[in-house]
């Protein structure tokens, strides 16, 4: 009888002993990286009042920090290198590389750090500090969050995109112009920005 209630009090014991060990979460927040080669940031601006011209920076990399249980502590980092702007047209790229536009050599990276993240609707909005040529300016980025999942691979996954961002080029100091004799200007102020990006858990 003394080793039967040996026995059950140690198993008693061990009960107690793994109830007080906390469940770990589902999934706690986890830092992703940008994977450079399925991320891009997109931009569209009118040209001499009658058409529009699009281009994209490839040279995109950053962090995403996502916490699944509160989205609104999750936080990203980017940085853009602004010589990879691509419009299609080497003697426009190389323009807009100069210091009438981004001036690339003296502001190579074109940064974005969020400060907070907002529930929208079904979508979220990240506010945060855009920096262009040396200026920065608090700026809102809509966007959809998709995923995550897990790649043929195993790695986690997320994407994030973002459609409806409007700047002023002249709110960074970019405003080089020319006025058409038949009155406005050859390039608009107001350029639509998009965004498609995915990022890669980061192994521990």
């Amino acid at each position: 009888r003394a080793m039967v209630r040996n026995i059950t009090f140690r198993l008693i014991g061990i009960s107690l002993g793994l109830s007080l060990v906390p469940a770990p979460p589902a999934w706690a927040a986890t830092k992703f990286s940008l994977d450079p080669s399925h991320t891009s940031v997109g931009f569209s601006i009118r040209h001499m009042l009658i058409s529009t011209v699009r281009g994209s920076f490839s040279g995109v990399a950053g962090e995403i920090v996502y916490d699944p249980d509160d989205p609104t502590r999750s936080w990203v980092r980017v940085e853009i290198d602004a010589a990879s702007i691509d419009t299609g047209n080497k003697d426009r790229d190389n323009h807009l590389k100069g210091p009438d536009f981004f001036d690339v050599a003296n502001y190579p990276k074109i940064t974005f750090e969020s400060t907070k993240v907002e529930k929208r609707g079904d979508n979220w909005v990240a506010y945060g500090q855009l920096t262009i040529k040396g200026v920065t300016r608090e700026i809102a980025i809509p966007f959809r969050l998709n995923g995550p999942i897990n790649d043929p691979w195993g790695n986690l996954r997320i994407g994030v995109e973002a459609e409806t961002i409007t700047l002023n080029r002249q709110d960074f100091g970019i405003s080089w112009n020319q006025v058409l004799d038949a009155g406005g200007l050859a390039v608009g102020n107001e350029v639509s920005v998009y965004i498609s990006a995915e990022a890669a858990a980061q192994t521990p």
